[in-house]
């Protein structure tokens, strides 16, 4: 009976957030309240309590899920034997993660929530995350801390500037490769 139980109370969370996401991607972030979340999936908002403590927590999850799949997708890029393909493989599928869900990546990448601050165990997914791309960038021979800052401020704002300026287009992605080609110059002249 407990597994049931704890089947049921987890299918139920799954449920909720996936509730708060369609409502923060058709109204933003901040743009819903836990009484529409609650009638979104059939219940009275004082039940939504048995699931998640506040509305923070239910951002918290949300950051925590959205994290899980950047690393999903990181790790699906198929390693490659040349670094201008490998970098380009990995800027774009970020690129793509980035742009195809805008409340996801203000979420992630913008701190866009009035006074939310994500919980350790979420952070951590966010650390594990800046990790995998320390190591894929170390495998190529590029292993300094301010090479990632520089990375992570490049590609994160083309698909900013993407998502801002021309959804659904292709005008910041096409910057994509002679921004790998300019990076790997700084970062790795021999490539």
């Amino acid at each position: 009976m407990p597994d049931r139980r704890a089947r049921r109370h987890e299918a139920t969370r799954r449920e909720i957030l996936a509730a708060a996401w369609q409502l923060a991607r058709e109204r933003g972030l901040t743009g819903w309240s836990l009484r529409e979340v609650a009638d979104a999936v059939g219940m009275r908002a004082p039940s939504l309590y048995v699931y998640f403590d506040s509305k923070d927590a239910i951002y918290d999850a949300m950051f925590s899920q959205g994290y899980q799949q950047l690393l999903e997708t990181v790790d699906a890029v198929p390693s490659a034997e040349d670094p201008r393909t490998l970098l380009r493989d990995v800027a774009s599928a970020f690129f793509d993660f980035y742009v195809s869900d805008p409340a996801r990546s203000q979420l992630l990448f913008l701190r866009v929530i009035p006074g939310f601050a994500p919980s350790e165990d979420s952070y951590e997914l966010a650390r594990r995350t800046l990790e995998r791309l320390g190591e894929v960038l170390g495998s190529i021979g590029i292993d300094r801390p301010e090479a990632v800052d520089l990375w992570t401020a490049m590609v994160t704002g083309l698909a900013s500037q993407q998502v801002s300026n021309d959804p659904g287009g292709d005008r910041w992605a096409r910057l994509i490769e002679p921004s790998v080609d300019m990076f790997l110059a700084r970062e790795s002249p021999a490539a």
